[in-house]
């Protein structure tokens, strides 16, 4: 067995590469960009080898810095992972060309599936099922266009040498289709500096079902049965389930036979997946095959007993498979659900910033988290947004699904928008608990997935107010103990007014509603509680023990504090009620955990009659952090309503920012390559505005 491997990727799979080469014995190396020189992965291999700056293609797309890591290191073999140079043909013989083992499938295999077009005519010889659609070798828009036109409407437009949505559009319309094939065409270049495209047609109610396959040098080739993987946003996948559901065993071994047959028709060998498209009369087609390891991998892993990166390592050292078909069996129900910094109720923006707070589910033999950051890492424009990847088991589909509702609400991130609450919604709607589920899930159950459940605030708006007022107590402690006058009444923050009551106000808002809030303490012989006053009305009455331990870990002795960010918990009785909640302060912002759901509060300061200055806001703003791709029309143009403006371009996805009414754009503030930070004006622009009662030219000679 290899006894050094590197490893050339980053984040969540990295670490879960080094985690079986661990315990396999194997030592590692990583690789790292500026943006990654103290990431997870980095701290976690026994060596690290800078590559150059944080965009990608400086850093973990330069094939040959990698292969001289690896040759300074010593390493055997080099696991890429998925993304990055997993499916670089290239990159795979300038590893055979140094005696490095390539631990994947051989170049001719990569080069068959590395463009989905001649993918389909192999498969076509290959007697595999294929979707109705043009994948020829003349690429004019006129020749695309009429296949398309003749296949009729809607039809998917896709990059040859696609993959994880990238130079992917569909197109309903006629009138569509060239916005259509020009946007998949530059962001197939962008991608994967080639944008020959190949036209299919859209099926309206597929699924997506996905086998996993394993082949080795001796000609053996199993599947290790099948992931279902329907539920998308922009083409990329947010939860997958192993086994899909609804399969019966007959189409099980119809598909899986089928995906064997079309790896053996390139020669295929170590870990693959071919993915089909699922129709509802039962019909199955080929759409591609994936020439690498999986992002949902673990599904399979946790309903088969099998680690998939153990036999990728074996296999490519030479090893025949671990096991024959017939030693496989499908034990119970997996999901994996992926956690991304991206704002699911805008269009699932991508989101950067800091974890300021993070904390997982507790792992066990049913919840695994596979994750390639920490509390206190940032999530940059360079990479995915994927924070992490939450995989569950149960005996039953049913059982899963509950556990993962469970394991999503005890998720906790805080410091960046991220898709923990839709997750939680998808979960829990009957249309997926019933598996009424394809690919168009999303967009039929928006009602359910987007709501936004009416936080009635009961219990945690005086829990909000009594952390404030605890946390400004516990401040004033603090500060006394390092004064030289620990009993000076100026260190008191408690309200305190000569013949008053002892009464602090401040506000608070949540969900864009702010709320003036009064807390009086008061104090029995054996008891000290507050009483909370909201909107000039009583609220609730919250005790606390007189003793000193306020039910609370406030204080910082017991808090746990990782970059200066505390995590409490917070227990107290309202109104008689006990209830606790974990607590997460940022500055003004709070977040409160509590078993009824996750809540959001920030402190608003009184106004000092400042203004800030608006000027440039009449321009269009950046959505999120990124790189502008393109300006798209000239300054001076008159544009209409919905006209595209601005490509911008960030974690690996396009976003287009479009006229919001008719006008002029007077000036660009950026230029092509460009980064621009979230919420800045991206142009200068003219609202097109008529008189009222107004004559032309041509009306006045007439009225002469």
């Amino acid at each position: 067995m290899f006894t050094k491997i590197l490893i050339a990727n980053r984040g969540e799979i990295a670490c879960r590469i080094i985690k079986t080469a661990r315990a396999m014995g194997i030592s590692t190396v990583a690789v790292y960009s500026d943006a990654d020189k103290d990431s997870l992965h980095v701290n976690m291999a026994d060596e690290a080898v800078y590559l150059g700056p944080s965009p990608s293609r400086e850093s973990y797309l330069l094939g040959d810095k990698v292969v001289d890591a690896a040759k300074q290191t010593g390493a055997q073999a080099i696991h890429t992972g998925y993304g990055f140079l997993s499916e670089n043909a290239d990159f795979c013989r300038r590893c055979e060309q140094e005696n490095i083992c390539f631990i994947g499938p051989p170049v001719s295999a990569i080069e068959a599936m590395g463009s989905k077009s001649a993918a389909k005519t192999i498969m076509e010889k290959a007697n595999v099922p294929l979707v109705p659609g043009y994948h020829g070798d003349d690429q004019s828009d006129a020749i695309i266009k009429k296949a398309a036109d003749d296949m009729g409407y809607p039809v998917l437009l896709k990059a040859a040498a696609g993959g994880g949505g990238k130079g992917m559009r569909q197109v309903w319309s006629a009138d569509e289709f060239a916005e259509g094939l020009a946007a998949a065409k530059r962001e197939a270049r962008s991608s994967f500096g080639d944008d020959i495209m190949l036209v299919e047609k859209y099926l309206t109610q597929p699924r997506h079902v996905e086998i996993q396959v394993f082949c080795d040098s001796h000609g053996n080739a199993v599947y290790l049965f099948e992931r279902d993987c329907s539920v998308q946003r922009r083409h990329q996948k947010i939860i997958e389930e192993a086994p899909a559901f609804g399969m019966s065993e007959s189409l099980r071994q119809q598909m899986g036979e089928a995906a064997i047959k079309a790896a053996k028709a390139i020669g295929y060998c170590g870990a693959g997946t071919v993915e089909f498209l699922l129709d509802v009369d039962g019909s199955f087609y080929f759409m591609e095959m994936n020439t690498r390891l999986q992002v949902e991998h673990p599904v399979t892993e946790m309903i088969t007993g099998e680690d998939l990166v153990e036999w990728q390592l074996r296999v490519a050292f030479g090893e025949s498979l671990p096991k024959q078909q017939y030693e496989l069996a499908i034990h119970g129900h997996a999901f994996e659900a992926r956690i991304y910094a991206e704002d699911a109720n805008n269009d699932f923006l991508p989101a950067t910033g800091l974890l300021e707070f993070m904390q997982t589910p507790e792992q066990n033999k049913f919840v695994r988290v596979d994750t390639g950051v920490r509390q206190g890492d940032e999530v940059s424009v360079y990479y995915d947004p994927m924070i992490a990847k939450l995989i569950v088991w149960g005996e039953t589909r049913q059982k899963a699904l509950q556990r993962l509702s469970k394991a999503l609400a005890a998720f906790r991130i805080s410091g960046v928008t991220t898709n923990i609450e839709f997750l939680y919604n998808l979960s829990t709607c009957e249309p997926f608990i019933r598996e009424e589920i394809d690919t168009g899930f999303i967009d039929k159950n928006q009602d359910q997935l987007f709501h936004s459940t009416e936080q009635a605030l009961s219990k945690e708006l005086p829990m909000a107010a009594l952390a404030l007022v605890l946390t400004e107590k516990n401040d004033a402690k603090i500060v006394a103990e390092h004064s030289q006058d620990r009993n000076s009444p100026w260190h008191q923050r408690n309200g305190w007014r000569l013949n008053e009551p002892h009464t602090q106000s401040f506000v608070l808002s949540h969900d864009n509603r702010e709320y003036q809030i009064s807390v009086e303490q008061k104090r029995t012989a054996h008891l000290c509680y507050y009483l909370i006053s909201i909107q000039g009305e009583a609220f609730s009455r919250l005790a606390v023990d007189c003793q000193g331990s306020l039910h609370t870990q406030l204080d910082s002795a017991h808090s746990t504090v990782t970059n200066a960010k505390s995590n409490n918990t917070l227990t107290c009785y309202i109104d008689g009620y006990r209830t606790t909640a974990e607590l997460v302060q940022n500055g003004l912002e709070m977040s409160l955990y509590h078993p009824s759901g996750v809540f959001q509060f920030s402190r608003v300061l009184p106004s000092l009659g400042e203004v800030d200055d608006v000027a440039g806001n009449d321009g269009l703003l950046a959505p999120m952090n990124g790189t502008l791709v393109s300006n798209l029309v000239a300054v001076g143009e008159p544009v209409t309503k919905g006209k595209a403006l601005v490509i911008m371009e960030a974690m690996k996805m396009e976003h287009t920012i479009r006229a919001s009414a008719d006008g002029v754009v007077t000036e660009f503030y950026y230029a092509e390559g460009d980064m621009v930070d979230g919420g800045s004006p991206l142009l200068a622009f003219d609202l097109v505005t008529e008189a009222p009662n107004s004559v032309t030219k041509a009306e006045q000679e007439t009225n002469k």
